[in-house]
């Protein structure tokens, strides 16, 4: 089966605030509280103005300026009880969950929510972390072994009885889940290394991907979607890209200028530093990172390569680029969240969901599936 071709109906998410500093480790200003009132208000906001998914932050200690966070599982939750579409992704690292119990609070947790509960793996690249929580810090490719073997084990145990897995990581032996949930929570996997596409093609239902230019994206894309084909499935794609709209090309460019002219320099050279265990540790350098400049890191999923930054009209150009690759989901950050979250959603994505019809004529007219 093929897994190829432009993408029909693309789809929006903004990552959840539920770490302090906001999105870019700037010392300019934020307008943006990672509390749960605000982010309940925000979540609400998104809701109404056509935004599918939110994602909420994996993190443990401080770093890249973000001192304070709250737990993104719990967080998730708390989201999904005060919305009523909105899909809500917790991320999650394996080495500090085990499969099973998490699947099982996967499982009740798409029965409270409607189907609207989804987890994301990340296979984790700040090392502190795990020395402080005691547990093992794993060479690169043995932690992208792992969470293959903990999305293995979470499928298995939402979908099948008398799940037997035997892995160098986990175990499980003759366990059935019961209830299992109507609708299976989805599952996401983020990295670009070319272990993080193996997993994202084999074993995941969709793919996160830091922010890119569509040459490379395609590129990722054909790779992961290529490991989906051999086993006979597909995967869907996520993207990163932190967006700056303005009413005119000089607006962004000068709010882009202010960002960087004000990055904390210390923070981001910190997080230069830790990041050199994600990309650098690959064998084949194609890990998260491993080509960012400064001035990337500054939005510490390389939101800016992606370039969502100018007017209405170049910002929509930028993602019919990224359709045409196969993008399914465009993941947006904001500097000022809520005020542009919902500024993005009128402009752009219910501008997007009036071209939707015709984009899709005009792909049947040219034999694009």
């Amino acid at each position: 089966m093929s897994t190829a071709g432009i993408t029909e109906n693309l789809q929006y998410a903004y990552w959840v605030p539920n770490v302090s500093g906001g999105l870019v480790t700037s010392n300019v200003e934020q307008r943006t509280d990672w509390g749960i009132d605000y982010n309940v208000k925000l979540a609400r906001h998104a809701e109404e103005v056509g935004f599918d998914y939110a994602l909420s932050q994996v993190r443990y200690l401080g770093s890249y300026g973000a001192n304070s966070q709250h737990e993104s599982v719990s967080f998730s939750l708390a989201l999904l009880a005060a919305t009523e579409r909105l899909k809500v992704i917790a991320a999650v690292h394996p080495g500090f969950w085990q499969p099973a119990v998490l699947a099982n609070l996967a499982a009740t947790a798409s029965e409270i929510h409607g189907g609207r509960f989804a987890l994301n793996v990340v296979s984790g690249w700040l090392r502190d972390e795990y020395v402080k929580f005691g547990e093992p810090w794993l060479a690169h490719q043995d932690r992208y072994e792992r969470s293959a073997e903990f999305l293995q084990v979470l499928r298995k145990i939402l979908t099948e009885e008398n799940v037997e897995f035997a892995g160098d990581h986990y175990r499980i032996r003759d366990y059935t889940a019961s209830p299992r949930p109507a609708v299976v929570p989805e599952l996401f996997q983020g990295g670009t290394s070319t272990a993080a596409r193996r997993n994202g093609g084999l074993y995941s239902d969709w793919y996160f991907t830091n922010g890119a230019s569509p040459e490379v994206i395609g590129e990722q894309i054909a790779e992961v979607r290529s490991h989906a084909e051999s086993a006979g499935r597909e995967v869907k794609i996520g993207l990163n890209g932190f967006v700056i709209l303005e009413d005119t090309e000089k607006e962004a460019k000068e709010r882009l200028r202010e960002i960087v002219a004000g990055a904390n320099t210390e923070a981001v050279e910190a997080f230069r530093s830790s990041v050199k265990e994600a990309g650098a540790a690959t064998g084949d350098g194609k890990g998260m990172w491993a080509e960012s400049s400064f001035e990337d890191l500054i939005q510490y999923n390389d939101g800016f390569k992606t370039g969502l930054i100018g007017t209405r009209e170049q910002i929509e150009e930028r993602i019919d680029a990224y359709r045409k690759v196969g993008v399914d989901l465009i993941l947006t950050g904001f500097l000022h969240f809520d005020q542009e979250l919902q500024r993005f959603g009128r402009e752009i994505i219910g501008h997007d969901a009036g071209r939707a019809e015709p984009a899709r004529e005009r792909l049947l007219v040219s034999g694009a599936r």
